[in-house]
């Protein structure tokens, strides 16, 4: 039988420690045997775990029976990691996979080098600097890159569990187990839909007033021009601030914080989707709806569905 693996460590998060226990853990073949045997292992007997204690039935020894390898999050990114753990996940065959920010965990033992990975959004940016030789997508619910997969944030790590599960025994038996779990087999959309967008900073040097002057005239068809001449500045001159400062084009920021504000009133207003195009300053319905689309990842119908007012 297909062994799956579940690392424990101090400081994991126990949500994330869960998530591959139980869903491999009810998935079953079409006779009703079990798919999988679940292990939960680590380096000492107890661990800690947020306000709990787990008591741990297995040592690291366990690894080298394994066929896959799960690694869940740590809710401390500076927390160092036992040695032993890093040099099982380093030299382990099997299969590996990561939930939330058990990516830093794969990375730390060089098992993303050169590899596609993602991790909560909020840690994204933090596991890019610390690993450059990973490629950190942010936006995705999880990635696949060969034999590691990786997971974004919390929730997200059962999405995953779900696909390995597809991917070993079948669209049935994942759809199964989905319903098992109350879980949708798949969801629509990735993480950039829940990313929590940081407003302009206070006024000060920089670009950091016109931002703020930007944040407050969304509903504003504002060409480049406009806000250029609200700048005092060229165009040329404002697209190289903004390149330099942000990181982007001033009309690729303002789209984004158009959408963001959008979200925002998906989610706390009964706004109709269309009226909510207009008060974020775009021109038609269809340019709201590609946009939101291109950038969440999902319908804005679609978005104001998972959260009911």
């Amino acid at each position: 039988m297909h062994q799956v693996v579940v690392l424990a460590y101090d400081g994991v998060i126990p949500f994330d420690l869960s998530v591959p226990v139980e869903v491999f853990g009810r998935a079953r073949r079409a006779d009703g045997s079990p798919a999988y045997e679940v292990r939960v292992c680590a380096v000492t007997d107890e661990v800690r775990a947020g306000a709990v204690n787990i008591r741990v039935p297995h040592d690291l020894s366990a690894v080298a029976g394994a066929d896959t390898v799960v690694v869940p999050g740590v809710a401390d990114l500076d927390l160092a990691v036992p040695a032993a753990v890093l040099d099982a996940v380093a030299t382990t065959p099997a299969r590996l996979v990561s939930i939330c920010t058990g990516a830093f965990v794969l990375a730390a033992s060089g098992r993303l080098d050169g590899r596609r990975a993602t991790t909560h959004w909020a840690a994204a940016p933090e596991l890019a600097r610390r690993h450059p030789t990973v490629t950190v997508d942010p936006d995705v619910l999880f990635v696949a890159d060969g034999p590691v997969l990786t997971s974004a944030g919390a929730a997200a790590g059962l999405d995953l569990c779900l696909h390995v599960v597809r991917g070993d025994h079948g669209v049935a038996v994942a759809a199964d187990t989905a319903r098992s779990c109350v879980m949708p087999l798949e969801r629509a959309g990735g993480q950039a839909q829940f990313i929590a967008y940081e407003p302009p900073a206070p006024a000060g040097d920089g670009l950091q007033p016109l931002l703020a002057w930007l944040a407050e005239n969304l509903h504003r068809p504002l060409t480049l021009a406009d806000i250029a001449a609200h700048a005092m500045m060229s165009t040329r001159s404002l697209s190289r601030h903004f390149r330099d400062q942000v990181g982007t084009t001033p009309m690729r920021w303002l789209n984004r914080q158009r959408i963001r504000r959008a979200q925002q009133l998906l989610e706390r207003t009964h706004q109709p989707v269309e009226r909510v195009g207009e008060l974020v300053g775009f021109a038609s319905p269809t340019a709201f709806r590609e946009s939101f689309r291109h950038i969440v990842g999902i319908p804005p119908r679609a978005y104001r569905a998972a959260f009911p007012l």
